[in-house]
């Protein structure tokens, strides 16, 4: 039998051999968001809705996305993208842009890194999504599924 030290020992050697291996192949770093990355993203969260147009920040990590559904937002996250609709979502100011606070309580916010050139023209974008599309209630949602 092994004893318990080795086994642990082994054990963590192994998680920081994968994570350096990954970080030097290059599959640990964040997706550029353009147009392209951007829709791809989008349709691999929400397949069934047609994009009219996706626009990316300046610095690449995240992406407007205008939809049948309504307006979308798509960021990276690792190696990774996160795509969530921006109906009934809220904003907040911070120095580096502003955080986007999403109606689904089970969405965490994120924090929009955007240049000052972009950002006003986004909060218009957002805020009217936000305004004019309501999420469906519980009740609503409830209806859908057992139609």
């Amino acid at each position: 039998m092994m004893p318990l030290e080795i086994l642990i020992a082994m054990v963590l050697v192994g998680i920081i051999v994968i994570a350096v291996v990954l970080h030097f192949t290059g599959r640990s770093a964040p997706v550029p968001m353009t147009r392209e990355t951007a829709s791809r993203a989008w349709s691999r969260h929400d397949p069934d809705s047609r994009i009219h147009d996706a626009q990316p920040s300046t610095l690449g990590h995240a992406a407007l996305i205008d939809t049948d559904n309504g307006l979308g937002l798509v960021w990276c996250f690792g190696a990774d993208t996160i795509a969530r609709p921006l109906a009934g979502s809220s904003l907040m100011d911070h120095p580096k842009g502003f955080r986007v606070r999403f109606a689904d309580f089970a969405t965490p916010s994120v924090l929009l890194h955007l240049s000052d050139s972009e950002r006003e023209g986004w909060r218009r974008r957002i805020l009217a999504a936000s305004a004019t599309s309501q999420p469906p209630t519980a009740t609503e949602q409830r209806d859908q599924t057992h139609a």
